[in-house]
């Protein structure tokens, strides 16, 4: 998350779960618009036939979570420590997604851009299915800075945005909703690549978004428990999962503005997510609702070479990513 989000006008909850097919600019070299969503590439029927839609969503792994932060360790490991913007970490990083979700039947496009004058990527990877006209995204940027590998910034978030498309598509859910996936490059230049994305969709495609999910430092190790508040149906939906576990949430203030939901809630698009923390100090009453330690930094490896495999706290982890899965399952449906 770089070192501010406008508040965005309430959709009611049936505005929420209307909208268009959204099309983005999605080409490897040179942008060019992106189409409907079609099955993956060398499969006509890439999502099963019969429809699937328990009324729950599955439980997401941590251990396969934690996989996927070991495998972006090793990848900033062996690409000279990071996974930043322009350097060679970063693509290893999306190539790796990429080929998870191409495996797992995703249809997948790259989408370039520029930034800080070096070459950055966008993810993203649409489930086969649902209905056209509405579409519900959830993302996370994939991007380090360049002191570290960034694994609770971001790798928590883009590992659990990862285990849940894997998830749809273990359970072959076939929601009601389109299902879209989203992996941001240069957030921590400035949002660049979800602002590339979102101010290149014409302004129709930008209205037939559901919603966007964002999932950015999510298993901070002093964690706090944190839900955005821009849009009341999303917000609801979170804290009401969190509740049924008996855990308190706080309204998210330290991120506004700061990271990827952004550029889809200035323009229009009902946004939410979630967060544990990054460079403040945990309160005396945070820890006695929370655990950890107060009058600690929630992490205190934020843009930092400490922010590795270590720095990531397992239970907020656990908890973020199946709360995730299951706003998922529960807008989509």
């Amino acid at each position: 998350m770089p070192l501010r989000r406008a508040r965005l006008r309430s959709r009611p909850a049936a505005a929420l779960l209307a909208g268009g097919l959204l099309t983005a600019l999605l080409v490897p070299v040179a942008v060019a618009a992106e189409p409907a969503a079609q099955p993956a590439s060398g499969s006509a029927t890439a999502a099963p036939a019969a429809r699937v839609a328990p009324e729950q969503a599955p439980d997401i792994p941590v251990a396969n979570v934690k996989a996927h932060l070991s495998q972006f360790q090793s990848i900033a490991a062996a690409n000279g420590g990071n996974r930043a913007h322009g350097r060679p970490g970063y693509r290893a990083s999306l190539d790796y997604v990429k080929g998870k979700l191409d495996a797992a039947g995703f249809t997948t496009r790259i989408q370039q851009f520029s930034a800080g004058g070096g070459t950055g990527y966008n993810l993203i990877a649409d489930w086969p299915g649902g209905d056209a006209n509405q579409v519900l995204m959830a993302g996370a940027h994939l991007d380090s800075v360049s002191s570290g590998a960034g694994i609770n910034d971001n790798g928590t978030g883009s590992a659990a945005v990862l285990e849940t498309a894997l998830a749809v598509a273990r359970s072959g859910y076939q929601p009601r909703e389109h299902l879209r996936f989203a992996w941001w490059g240069a957030e921590e230049l400035g949002l660049v690549g979800s602002r590339y994305y979102v101010s290149n969709l014409p302004a129709a495609d930008r209205a037939a978004l559901s919603g966007y999910l964002n999932f950015d430092m999510i298993g901070s190790p002093n964690p706090g428990y944190f839900v955005y508040d821009d849009d009341p149906q999303i917000e609801k939906v979170f804290k009401d999962y969190y509740a049924g576990l008996g855990v308190p949430t706080e309204i998210e203030t330290e991120g506004d503005g700061r990271s990827d939901h952004a550029a889809f809630k200035s323009a229009g698009v009902p946004v939410g997510g979630l967060f544990t923390g990054a460079s403040r100090t945990k309160s005396a009453a945070q820890a006695a609702k929370w655990g950890g330690t107060a009058g600690q930094a929630f992490d205190r490896c934020y843009h930092s070479s400490c922010d590795t495999t270590s720095n990531v706290n397992d239970t907020a982890l656990n908890r973020n990513s199946d709360a995730l899965a299951h706003a998922v399952w529960t807008l989509s449906e």
